[in-house]
């Protein structure tokens, strides 16, 4: 019988008696023969840990860097993005559900080698990968497999991620090759543990270490009304990642805009511009220097310098359907000489992503 190449062994995980302990994320599920773990995507075959999922891609899309949103990361460039199936969290209003409650469409997807997403990159010239739609570290193995081969071909990488994967797989990925991670810091610990069944400590851990290991990080916060819409929720938020990860690190506070032919089981009212405009200046006022608010077209996107408040990049639409740069090769205020962190030189004029799916 030949194998499916979606199953392959996987890389994290301890073998108990008979069972299994899969270290891939902080669940750190225990995973009886024949039985799949809390995400669908890892079984235990004869007492081994396999993935169920490598290169099982549900969805693909080209899209301009800001839609993950990274704002500071090779601005303006093209990424492909590509995921898998399912998630290790469970937030009520997730608008992708079809991906990540997926789990019974585990093995539906389109097989793609990571040979394959090395020509996606080039067909439709792009710059760099990002994994995401899902959660990404469901799709571990591939990954390890695939970023030392983009990278060799002068490719970025980088994952759209909630942050909860183990130590042991975040630096892992760090070691083949990713350059970058956006990381959602849900709320608060009451918020995470019970919309997400997680335990927010764990994110944060991973957004220091990966801080330390040099990676690009950006963290984004969904304003959801009567979740994440308190002040003293957002203010906690902001002054972490002041003290812990640096005044320079961008922090994204998300409207929850509701999609109910999409959401997973939570029915919300949308976050008004007013909302996420006050998250907004929360985060300024605990000295952040990059805080964008988005959901909403206007001027929430824009880079100013933190200095002077010189407009450095202007983004139009809702932040990624164009922008002007205006910093020049030096990455510093023309008119104060501050230096502004960005990773890699911007792409000044890009079209507009264009999105597709495989499977849908």
């Amino acid at each position: 019988m030949v194998q499916d190449p979606r199953v392959k062994e996987a890389l994290l995980y301890e073998r108990l008696d008979g069972s299994v302990r899969c270290t891939t994320c902080e669940r750190r599920c225990v995973v009886e023969p024949g039985e799949t773990g809390f995400c669908g995507t890892r079984k235990n075959i004869d007492g081994r840990l396999n993935t169920l999922v490598y290169g099982d891609i549900s969805a693909v899309a080209v899209h301009p860097i800001e839609h993950k949103p990274l704002f500071h990361f090779h601005p303006g460039s093209r990424v492909l993005t590509v995921s898998t199936w399912s998630c290790n969290f469970e937030c009520g209003w997730c608008f992708r559900k079809y991906l990540s409650r997926g789990a019974e469409r585990v093995g539906q997807g389109q097989f793609l080698l990571p040979e394959g997403a090395l020509g996606l990159l080039r067909r439709h010239d792009c710059h760099g990968l990002a994994v995401s739609f899902n959660e990404p570290t469901l799709l571990l193995e591939w990954c390890l497999d695939a970023f030392p081969l983009l990278k060799l071909e002068g490719y970025y990488t980088c994952i759209i991620t909630n942050g909860y994967m183990s130590p042991e797989a975040l630096r892992l990925l760090a070691g083949r090759g990713l350059d970058a991670v956006k990381i959602d810091i849900k709320g608060d610990r009451d918020a995470v543990h019970r919309h997400c069944g997680a335990d927010v400590e764990k994110v944060w851990r991973n957004a220091v270490e990966s801080k330390r290991l040099g990676l690009w990080v950006e963290i984004v916060t969904v304003v959801v009304p009567r979740v994440t819409d308190s002040e003293q929720c957002l203010r906690g938020i902001a002054s972490r990642i002041r003290q812990e990860l640096g005044v320079d690190t961008p922090w994204h506070v998300n409207a929850y805009i509701p999609r109910d032919d999409y959401a997973f089981k939570f029915y919300g009212q949308a976050a008004p511009v007013e909302m996420v405009s006050a998250a907004r200046e929360i985060g300024f006022g605990e000295n952040l220097h990059y805080v964008y608010a988005g959901g909403y077209p206007g001027p929430f996107q824009n880079t100013l310098c933190p200095s002077c408040g010189e407009l450095l990049v202007e983004r139009h639409g809702f932040g990624f359907d164009f922008f002007e740069y205006r910093m020049g090769s030096g990455k510093r205020c023309p008119k104060c000489g501050t230096e502004i962190p960005i990773v890699g030189e911007p792409v000044i004029t890009h079209e507009t992503g264009r999105s597709f799916r495989w499977n849908p």
